[in-house]
């Protein structure tokens, strides 16, 4: 008796999950029913796909072996019915898209029910993470990098570039005063990263010809906190523009230092496995991106 696409389906998912009530959600299924496709499949394979503990699932070698197979079964289930689909302009499906928090919510939102109404078909996952996930693993069509890409494994698209600067409110200015050279922010209070130390590098250049690197006074783990902090007048922060453009445009944020300031930008890519064939949906959601955010959210 063969393995069904379901049973696949269900196997995939709770892998990919990490569990077999999160794959329940996932599906939208009960657990129950995620319970009986997996006990199903292993009868008809004759063999354990997953040892389950109280604590974890972990893939045998047999299930490691079966799950390849079953992601270039699936694949080859979604691209077929693509094709289809293409075939009469209409694009369908799902399409998952993993980004920095603040990226997705500064940047990926606003523009976001635009796309929906050109492309209704579309249904659209947004994953957030801080650090950087397997796309292959997490079945993710598109992430969004914000950074030097490492990972030779992907293929990228340049979506542009975001300027970086110091900030602070009006109120802390006017209550702890405004610094007039680099030296006086060791007076300050400074706002940094918790967790992404290399964010806490800011572009100004010490006297040793080193880049200035902080020890935050404060510190975060999201640009979105540190944001609402500096709103808040905790202290001075160091952001890029894609994260600030609405507290800088109504003057809850001003720059601090601007003529000390080296031009630093990151750079943000769209990028999606090399290996992978490029779905409709993914190149069109890539071509909406490279359309809306130049201009307004970064450089081209």
């Amino acid at each position: 008796m063969k393995s069904t696409l379901e049973e696949q389906q269900a196997f995939v998912t709770v892998v990919d999950s990490g569990s077999i009530t999160g794959a329940a959600e996932r599906l939208g299924i009960t657990v129950s029913g995620v319970s009986r496709a997996l006990n199903r499949l292993e009868q008809k394979l004759g063999a354990t796909l997953l040892r389950r503990t109280t604590r974890r699932l972990e893939l045998t070698e047999e299930g490691e072996t079966f799950l390849n197979h079953c992601r270039r079964i699936l694949t080859a289930v979604d691209e077929a019915e693509e094709a289809m689909q293409d075939r009469h302009n209409q694009p369908k499906g799902r399409l998952r898209i993993n980004a920095a928090p603040s990226f997705m919510q500064f940047v990926i939102v606003p523009v976001i029910s635009e796309f929906r109404v050109r492309y209704p078909g579309i249904t659209l996952e947004l994953d957030t993470h801080d650090r950087f996930v397997d796309l292959l693993e997490q079945r993710v069509d598109l992430a969004i990098r914000i950074g030097k890409l490492e990972d030779s494994s992907l293929h990228a698209r340049l979506l542009g570039y975001s300027p970086v600067r110091l900030l602070a409110s009006p109120l802390y200015l006017e209550r702890r005063g405004t610094p007039q050279n680099i030296e006086a922010l060791q007076q300050h209070s400074l706002l940094g990263f918790s967790q992404l130390d290399h964010l806490n590098h800011w572009p100004i250049t010490c006297a040793d010809g080193k880049r200035l690197h902080i020890t935050p006074t404060l510190a975060a783990s999201s640009g979105s906190t540190l944001i609402e902090l500096a709103m808040a007048g905790e202290g001075i922060v160091c952001l890029a523009d894609f994260m600030t453009i609405t507290p800088r445009e109504n003057g809850a944020l001003v720059e601090v230092l601007p003529d000390h300031i080296e031009l630093q930008t990151q750079v943000v890519n769209a990028v999606y496995y090399r290996q992978a064939t490029l779905s409709q949906r993914t190149r069109l959601f890539m071509e909406f991106l490279a359309e809306q955010l130049p201009g307004k959210y970064l450089q081209g």
